[in-house]
């Protein structure tokens, strides 16, 4: 007898999954966009996609149908007369299934 493989939509939420999200990306283009169900995230510099969508699948209890990634190398600048490199990082914008939404003003419930 062949068992039915049954996919669990709701997975644990692991410590990883809180490493992969840094931040939601809160700006008045992201706002806009929000309303169309696509949210921006500051997310890790080495998450793929794959690891991106399970993150905020299990953090948010929400589908994801598409996501977009983009990465920035940090600036050169200059701090008080010395060069200096800020911080690289990974911009992922997140499109949810229709009629789905996420309430980053509330925070993540663990």
């Amino acid at each position: 007898m062949a068992k039915a493989k049954v996919k669990d939509k709701k997975q644990a939420i692991t410590p990883k999954f809180l490493d992969v999200i840094v931040s939601p990306v809160v700006t008045e283009k992201s706002t806009v966009a929000g309303a169309q169900g696509k949210y921006t995230f500051k997310v890790s510099v080495c998450a793929d996609k794959t690891t991106i969508k399970q993150a905020v699948e299990s953090l948010f209890g929400v589908t994801v149908t598409k996501i977009n990634v983009a990465n920035y190398d940090g600036k050169k600048k200059i701090f008080r007369g010395r060069e200096g490199q800020r911080n690289a990082f990974r911009k992922a914008v997140v499109t949810l299934k229709e009629g789905q939404s996420i309430d980053l003003t509330s925070g993540i419930k663990i």
